[in-house]
């Protein structure tokens, strides 16, 4: 039976394509589903062979430590020479968004400490 070795939601394409290349380069027969058109299936990457699974995942958690390593380190370095973006920054560039965000967690934080505050004052 095939398994879902990586959903594409949310997935940049550049992870997308070094996967099919890792994933070649170990010759893994695999298939890809495409997105659908309204949204609701992401598209992925299948492996059809029960047997290769394992030695599948393996190689795809190793090669996701490995990005999120390089990642870490882009953005340590970003931060000591001062080019991460800070969060005003962030807000100037995506009012609406950073809107939404900050509204979300104004409305967890009422939610989490309101509201047991205004259960026990009854």
């Amino acid at each position: 039976m095939p398994h879902l070795l990586l959903n594409f939601r949310g997935v940049p394409e550049d992870e997308i394509e070094e996967v099919r290349e890792l994933l070649a380069k170990y010759h893994f027969p695999v298939y890809e589903t495409r997105p659908g058109p309204f949204g609701i299936s992401a598209g992925g990457i299948w492996l059809p062979d029960d047997g290769d699974l394992s030695n599948a995942k393996r190689l795809l958690a190793d090669y996701q430590r490995e990005r999120q390593a390089k990642a870490r380190a882009e953005w340590e370095a970003a931060k000591a020479e001062g080019r991460a973006p800070t969060l005003l920054e962030q807000f100037r560039a995506e009012p609406i968004r950073m809107s939404f965000a900050l509204g979300g967690a104004a409305l967890l934080v009422v939610l989490t400490v309101g509201l047991p505050w205004w259960f026990l004052s009854r």
